[in-house]
């Protein structure tokens, strides 16, 4: 049933979980526990994301990327999200400094 139906039989809606609590939807909470565990997955990483999310591993990166910008993931897990954005951080800071063909930091 979705909101419209809802309000027009003058229901309430259910206060049951709907598997999109703190604003994700289901496939980003299941990205945020594949992230937490990935490396429990047999063989590379790129593998276990074709096989768990049907993506390509740059599409999964993408929102991935997307992701670690929300609030809401950094409610849902914050030690995750803030490791996770160092890294990307990280990263970043060394393309960058390759790109310049200076040492980084």
């Amino acid at each position: 049933m979705d909101a419209a139906e809802s309000m027009a039989g003058g229901d309430r809606p259910s206060p049951e979980p709907t598997g999109d609590e703190g604003g994700l939807t289901p496939r980003e909470l299941k990205v945020l526990a594949f992230e937490r565990q990935w490396w429990r997955y047999a063989g590379a990483k790129e593998q276990a994301v074709r096989e768990e999310f049907g993506l390509s591993p740059t599409r999964y990166y993408q929102l991935l990327n997307q992701l670690l910008d929300k609030e809401e993931a950094m409610r849902a897990d914050p030690m995750l999200v803030k490791r996770l954005r160092k890294m990307r951080t990280a990263r970043q800071r060394k393309r960058v400094a390759r790109r310049l063909g200076i040492e980084a930091l």
